[in-house]
């Protein structure tokens, strides 16, 4: 067996990816990184944030292993469906195909650019505080609604009724813009300014929402599964990363990729923002799925 200069001893793998290569070199060269004993889970190593330093399409299998998208979950927490896209296993944690991830990736993309150019609204949703920056992002560079605070049952099985909500938050947030808010006494003024505080961090993200979306786009889809169960119940497609712990036919279309590490999340939503960067719709607003959601309001929750 081949041996390090340092002396450690090294595999000899024979892999038809590079990137399979350096996955197994990695374990056997540097034990005490994401790879090794001390790895509990595959985060610690990679929250520092990713900013891609060059021009590109879809990240290469490389671009994908340096932002750690390999990692999934550990084994005893996958989820059976996922086996498909499963490379191998490592210290206890799945490691993705990362040539599945890459074709898989710009299939999402091809498909997320489509909806974009024909002006469909596309709901981002992500409550994990790590994502939310990059979410809030990508939303006003193309004009698409979010979800990074806390998910609202009913957003969409009760659309009907949150679309009121959502007008008296817009109608509030009028008045203290207008001064129109002075005319109450300074007591009632606080208490608004304490309701308009709540309804802004929960509403801010969809208040420029018209009906419900034509899809919805989910980073942790077992975190925010009440989001993917609400868009199932309406047929509405669900896009996003599938971590190995995530059910994959809840998927219209997915890419296999580490949903917690910052690193992974940040390429992943780069990728989608500079694909769809050049296609935001303009001289209109964004359609939604139904102009009269009533159908969305026979099925409340």
């Amino acid at each position: 067996m081949p041996t390090a200069q340092n002396g450690t001893k090294m595999l000899a793998v024979a892999a038809p990816h590079p990137y399979k290569a350096c996955v197994l070199l990695i374990a056997a060269v540097l034990p005490n990184t994401a790879f090794g004993p001390s790895a509990t889970r595959r985060t610690d190593a990679v929250q520092q944030g990713f900013s891609p330093t060059t021009s590109m399409a879809i990240p290469s299998t490389t671009e994908l292993l340096d932002a750690a998208c390999h990692f999934g979950h550990k084994r005893e927490k996958w989820n059976p469906r996922m086996a498909p896209y499963i490379y191998g296993v490592r210290q206890g944690i799945h490691i993705f195909d990362l040539e599945q991830t890459h074709t898989m990736l710009g299939a999402l993309c091809d498909e997320l650019r489509k909806m974009q150019k024909e002006g469909k609204t596309i709901l981002f949703v992500s409550t994990k505080q790590q994502s939310t920056a990059f979410i809030e992002e990508l939303g006003e560079a193309l004009g698409q609604p979010t979800v990074t605070k806390k998910w609202i049952p009913g957003l969409l099985t009760n659309w009907n009724t949150l679309r009121q909500r959502i007008k008296y938050y817009l109608d509030l947030r009028q008045s203290f813009s207008s001064g129109e808010v002075e005319k109450y006494t300074k007591k009632e003024q606080t208490a608004l300014r304490k309701k308009l505080a709540k309804l802004d961090t929960a509403l801010s993200g969809v208040s420029a929402m018209k009906g419900v979306p034509h899809a919805i786009f989910v980073i942790d889809a077992v975190r925010d599964n009440v989001a993917v169960r609400e868009a199932l119940k309406l047929k509405i497609p669900v896009y996003g990363i599938c971590d190995s712990n995530a059910d994959p036919d809840n998927f219209t279309a997915f890419v296999p990729a580490n949903d917690d590490a910052v690193k992974s999340i940040a390429l992943v939503l780069h990728t989608v923002t500079t694909e769809l960067g050049g296609t935001v719709p303009s001289a209109k607003e964004h359609k939604p799925a139904q102009e009269d959601a009533e159908a969305s309001a026979s099925d409340a929750s």
